[in-house]
């Protein structure tokens, strides 16, 4: 194990080490994620049905449950290559602060305009949608960054860009949607009277502040109603978490080459594509009893997929069009408090991580928001960089460990991902410090009402 001060600040990789192809966990994986249905007949999805909403080479990698590794296209590489590989820090100072014996690493992949490590698949998915000849996508965003990030990449790429922000982040976060625009994507919020199924869920929910559920439903409506078109996705689906995947093996690259083994590995939980990408290459090594490590989902007290959801098929969407995923969910109509700062508001869980958490391979936690936004303000004094709210969530985590390793006295090397920056959430931030934020946990009752609504599925 590396001695304090003998690892450098931040560990950077070779441009000749970035990953040449992305890691499929499912190849590795003992008990598989179980298919998407089809919502009519239950039946597993097949490439035909899909392709009639996802573009062509995607689905293929949404269906591949058998190859390990997936060779990253030369274009999309070079792409990569303006921020990536992204630097491995080590947070010293934030050690120091805390007193801990602990050794806290961040992957930090906020160093792109689009600020977070959705433009990993964001370039990916808008390349294949330009190689199949198409004129555009549409997809939903939540806190903003998915939505940024696609439509950077679908700027590079000449693609029509449209995109439904969930209506609350829309307001609370007005520049993030004026950089997708600078990007030449539309931006509507969600839900609107521009679609069907969004002028029936505001005739549903009057005042409704949004949910990524409802921006969903409306971003594949468009798609499947406007030829030339196809529906992207920025996280939950096999196919994002195998692009994120570069972020976990660069990761373990920069660890290997200073004889580094984490011991808890941390990562904020919304649908799932930055943890699934953090975890992939340990995951692998934990499934094939190479190595062993704690792996930590954190996610927020008002959305909490994992501790508080149900393992169950549920629709991906409010509009109940979309197909069915076997996941740990809230129900597909479950809107988070409009008090809810930041991302992380998806009603279920990534297929892969939810078979992973029943499989008992990994833990989940969850945080109150003013908890989170504690730790955000204390790493920020220290380490110098202004985290995003969904990254917070994983900074706390790995905050509360490193005190754990306070009190024990033991050495344990912690790594945690930090998502994107917070400079689009400063509305929040001064909720915070003019203490009009509150915590928001919906009841057991209230939980019961949403999981009465799950499709029922043999």
């Amino acid at each position: 194990m590396a001695e304090k001060n003998t690892v450098p600040y931040k560990i950077y990789l070779e441009e000749s080490e970035m990953p040449k192809a992305w890691y499929n966990l499912r190849a590795d994986m003992i008990n598989k994620p179980a298919p998407l249905l089809n919502p009519g007949t239950h039946q597993p999805m097949t490439a035909e049905e899909l392709g009639g909403v996802f573009c062509e080479e995607l689905v293929a990698q949404e269906l591949d449950n058998t190859n390990a590794y997936i060779p990253i296209p030369e274009e999309i590489r070079s792409f990569y290559k303006m921020y990536r590989p992204s630097p491995l820090v080590r947070a010293y100072c934030l050690e120091e602060k805390l007193q801990t014996p602990a050794k806290i690493y961040y992957k930090f992949e906020g160093n792109n305009t689009s600020g977070s490590h959705k433009l990993n698949s964001a370039v990916a998915q808008a390349y294949y949608a330009k190689k199949q000849g198409l004129k555009g996508v549409t997809t939903e965003t939540g806190a903003g960054q998915w939505g940024t990030a696609l439509s950077m990449a679908c700027s590079y790429f000449d693609l029509d860009c449209k995109v439904y922000m969930v209506k609350v982040s829309y307001e609370q976060k007005p520049f993030r949607r004026e950089v997708m625009k600078v990007y030449g994507a539309s931006v509507t919020p969600s839900p609107s009277d521009t679609t069907n199924i969004g002028r029936k869920i505001l005739a549903e929910h009057p005042g409704t502040t949004g949910s990524l559920g409802c921006a969903i439903s409306e971003a594949v409506e468009v798609a499947v109603s406007n030829p030339g078109y196809r529906y992207v996705l920025g996280s939950v689906l096999n196919q994002v978490l195998l692009h994120q995947s570069v972020i976990g093996l660069e990761t373990k690259a920069a660890l290997d080459k200073y004889g580094i083994k984490p011991d808890i590995i941390i990562g904020c939980a919304g649908g799932g594509s930055n943890l699934g990408g953090l975890i992939a290459p340990f995951m692998g090594e934990k499934i094939k009893g190479e190595a062993d490590y704690r792996i930590i989902a954190v996610e927020p007290a008002s959305c909490p997929s994992f501790t508080r959801g149900v393992y169950a098929y549920d629709f991906a969407d409010t509009g109940m069009v979309c197909p069915l995923a076997k996941m740990y969910t809230l129900g597909s109509d479950f809107i988070p408090s409009a008090n809810h700062a930041g991302g992380l508001r998806y009603h279920g869980m990534s297929p892969i991580l939810s078979q992973l958490y029943d499989d008992g391979l990994m833990e989940a936690v969850s945080y109150e928001q003013t908890k989170v936004f504690e730790a955000a303000e204390q790493f920020a004094r220290v380490e110098g960089i202004l985290p995003a709210p969904e990254s917070s969530h994983a900074i706390r985590a790995a905050i509360d460990e490193a005190l754990k390793c306070k009190e024990t006295g033991e050495e344990k090397t912690i790594v945690f991902g930090l998502t994107g920056t917070g400079y689009f959430d400063l509305v929040a931030y001064e909720k915070f410090h003019d203490g009009e934020m509150s915590d928001y946990i919906p009841t057991d009752e209230e939980l019961a009402v949403f999981r009465a609504r799950l499709p029922k599925v043999d």
